[in-house]
């Protein structure tokens, strides 16, 4: 199982970024850096790509709506080669919130989008003259839509790869299903081991069946809170109130993904219950309503017989790439805590 962390959006990023010999000390092999509506990724990444040499870098994602397909092949193709072929593109559709509230695009067909930007960053490195034709991009764009100027270019650049390891973050069942069959990785969230198979086995069932075998077998990119420590309540309340602004608030009261993901686990009443509270601004009582299974269950917070065990589930539902997010307050317990993990799945 590979090691690797997301690098958080309010740290002082260059103390983060001085730190990450130290994490590599420790056994960390790979770090990633999300957008959501903070500083942009792009530049972050590119100066983890200046200040290390062997670990791996990977955005955490880039929402495929406010940059082009195209823009988005050349930035991988341009980290890539920065990184001297070290950089896994991560995407994923956002949510209607980020889409439209802080850019000012449609949230539309999350699932097609994801399809065409797979397959024109595909044909960008492999510096093929880019022409597309799908139902969401256009590719030289029609002389009806422009001025007619338009000609099929191919990178000028030649990557480092022509083929970039694509990651891409999904919950729904359909969109579980294009990662299984299309990309190399994939990036879930709040993954319950024990009911991954209830939420999402028939969808990467049905993706598999369409797989290239070139693309290899599926990295299972898992992105959790994680410490070495008691998990007492004070320990567990950040994840606790992460799952309830989830479950509870993260778009409408119909268009929450994180509300179905936890339903489709078994918990509806429950869903209804925090997304109710939560919606009525009651944020605390609405954190006191997720279960305490679900909290231990999507984290991986013990002491280090726990988290051991806990690995083992995680593994024998086919996760493959840990995606920290450590809760530890000292930089030093945080550099600590990834090496006793590190040391947990050496056994």
């Amino acid at each position: 199982m590979r090691l690797g962390m997301i690098l958080s959006h309010t740290d002082d990023f260059e103390e983060t970024a001085d730190l990450l010999q130290d994490y590599e000390k420790a056994g960390l092999q790979l770090a990633a850096v999300g957008e959501s509506y903070s500083f942009d990724a792009v530049s972050r990444l590119g100066f983890l790509a200046a200040r290390t040499k062997t670990v791996e870098i990977a955005s955490a994602i880039l929402q495929v709506y406010s940059r082009t397909p195209a823009l988005l092949a050349m930035t991988a193709a341009g980290l890539d080669h920065v990184s001297n072929g070290r950089f896994t593109l991560g995407i994923g559709a956002s949510g209607p919130q980020v889409v439209e509230g802080f850019h000012g695009v449609p949230y539309d067909a999350p699932l097609g989008r994801s399809r065409e930007v797979v397959e024109v960053c595909r044909k960008v490195w492999r510096r093929e003259p880019l022409e597309h034709e799908g139902k969401h991009y256009r590719i030289p764009l029609p002389p009806e839509q422009g001025t007619g100027l338009g000609k099929p270019l191919k990178l000028i650049n030649h990557p480092v790869r022509e083929r970039i390891p694509i990651s891409i973050a999904a919950l729904g069942p359909a969109n579980v299903a294009l990662v299984a069959e299309l990309a190399e990785s994939w990036q879930p969230l709040f993954f319950h081991p024990q009911h991954a198979g209830t939420a999402w086995g028939e969808a990467l069932d049905k993706g598999f069946a369409k797989r290239d075998p070139e693309l290899g077998p599926l990295d299972i990119m898992l992105q959790l809170s994680f410490a070495v420590a008691e998990p007492t309540e004070e320990v567990l309340r950040p994840i606790r109130e992460q799952l309830a602004l989830y479950i509870g608030g993260m778009g409408a009261r119909d268009k929450n993904f994180y509300n179905q993901l936890a339903r489709r686990y078994g918990y509806d009443s429950e869903a209804t219950e925090i997304q109710e509270l939560y919606l009525a601004g009651r944020k605390q009582d609405a954190a006191k309503a997720v279960p305490d299974d679900l909290v231990r269950a999507v984290s991986l917070v013990g002491t280090e017989e726990d988290i051991a065990d806990q690995v083992k589930e995680f593994a024998a539902a086919g996760v493959t790439t840990l995606l920290l997010k450590p809760l530890a307050v000292d930089p030093s317990r945080r550099v600590s805590d990834v090496a006793t993990l590190s040391t947990i799945l050496r056994r």
